[in-house]
């Protein structure tokens, strides 16, 4: 049994309420809130592609520029059978917001395609990813807007993105973020997205006074983010009582074993077979006893309609709008600490850029360094977003949506917005 969505909110819905209560807060002038509540631009692509069969399929590509004040527009590359327009909007909004408050010199973009990967061979996902490339590379560039891995992408694809763009205008290894080793990716970017998560946490705990050392910790999604974000938290100290996927979920109150649930991972839940569990559904892996849930999945899963049933202390989320606002609204009023996803998860993105100066610059950095710089830079990010919070009496989520808003305001300015 999957999770469904609560109708209380869509994505869109939940990143404009956020802006919406964001630029109110800091004053924000009415042209500027104007320009900064819709994207600068949107491409739907038609991508034709040739099956085994010899049958041929039409698929959509999207890319949403949302705002490029403070650089290159930034954002995954999403495939999914439920992607429409609506839900890139709101990513490449969120992207941002994310870009802003982690400090980088991105904007923030979001790209997906209409298609499920299960029912594709390896040969027609490429024919498809290339054909995607094909259709949105007049927009994209290394200096122009790059793209990433986010959900049903990996570095696979990454690599045939950069080796169709490689082909149409010459060797750009800079073109994507995410990609193989061998091909101009850097080490700790699988991992991060997960490591930032529980960097995160870290930091929130230290402020609420939870000591990690011994917490429950229960993950929602148990694809690349949650399961790397749980193999971190474990590192720290936490035990892991509960973990999903598509599939369903298992729990054991007294811990499961974070690195046969890593190996076992790609056969997901029914792959768990002979371990010490107990299957429960993924609605209620949300309400499992725990100090920290970590919403890994996908948006809307915490709603108005169970928001009440959640018994975490903190909820850390690694997904994109996991939380609908109603869902929000009931977690602040009964004290749980929310960790913003544009916070939360920002590793991915935080390395992402680090692979784009390795590759604008033609180097490679060792592990060490790749970490020490999403250490840095998450704990920058939260440390801004927590000041906040406490001289504006407001919520983590609220703080980090009013610095990052704040900062592409300022470079709106600073550029010049008044000519218009």
């Amino acid at each position: 049994m999957t999770t469904i969505a609560s109708p209380d909110a869509t994505e869109l819905q939940t990143v404009t309420h956020s802006y919406e209560a964001a630029a109110g807060a800091i004053g924000l002038a009415d042209d500027l809130r104007t320009v900064l509540a819709q994207p600068y631009r949107e491409i739907a692509a038609q991508v034709p592609v040739r099956m085994d069969g010899g049958g041929l399929r039409v698929f959509t590509a999207y890319r949403v520029q949302h705002n490029g004040a403070l650089g290159p527009f930034k954002g995954g590359l999403r495939y999914h059978p439920q992607v429409d327009l609506d839900e890139v909007r709101a990513l490449a909004a969120a992207m941002t917001w994310k870009t802003a408050l982690t400090g980088l010199p991105f904007g923030g973009g979001k790209g997906g395609m209409t298609l499920d990967c299960k029912e594709l061979s390896e040969g027609e996902r490429q024919r498809a990813t290339r054909g995607a490339m094909r259709g949105l590379e007049k927009v994209l560039g290394p200096m122009r807007d790059i793209m990433a891995p986010d959900m049903g992408t990996g570095p696979q694809e990454m690599a045939w993105l950069m080796d169709e763009y490689s082909r149409l205008v010459g060797h750009t290894p800079a073109i994507v973020t995410g990609k193989p080793l061998d091909l101009g990716g850097t080490c700790g970017r699988v991992e991060a997205t997960g490591e930032g998560v529980a960097i995160a946490a870290r930091e929130a705990a230290r402020e609420a006074g939870l000591e990690l050392p011994g917490a429950r910790v229960a993950v929602q999604g148990f694809g690349n983010v949650g399961s790397h974000a749980a193999d971190a938290l474990h590192r720290l100290g936490c035990v892991v009582v509960g973990v999903s996927d598509i599939e369903g979920a298992v729990y054991n109150p007294g811990g499961l074993d974070v690195g046969e649930l890593v190996r076992r991972a790609r056969a997901g839940i029914a792959g768990h077979d002979g371990l010490d569990v107990e299957r429960i559904t993924n609605e209620e892996l949300l309400g499992v006893e725990c100090e920290v849930l970590v919403p890994a999945a996908v948006g809307g899963v915490i709603h108005a309609g169970n928001a009440d049933a959640v018994r975490a202390r903190m909820v850390v989320e690694g997904a994109n709008n996991p939380t609908t606002p109603g869902g929000d609204a009931i977690l602040n009023e009964r004290g749980v600490t929310v960790v913003p996803d544009i916070l939360a998860n920002a590793g991915g993105v935080i390395v992402s850029y680090l692979e784009w100066i390795q590759n604008t610059q033609n180097v490679q950095w060792k592990l060490a360094q790749v970490q020490q710089e999403l250490e840095q830079r998450m704990t920058d990010a939260f440390g801004v977003t927590h000041a906040r919070s406490l001289h504006e009496r407001c919520t983590l989520r609220e703080a980090a949506h009013r610095v990052g808003l704040e900062r592409v305001a300022a470079a709106l300015r600073l550029r010049g917005f008044d000519i218009y």
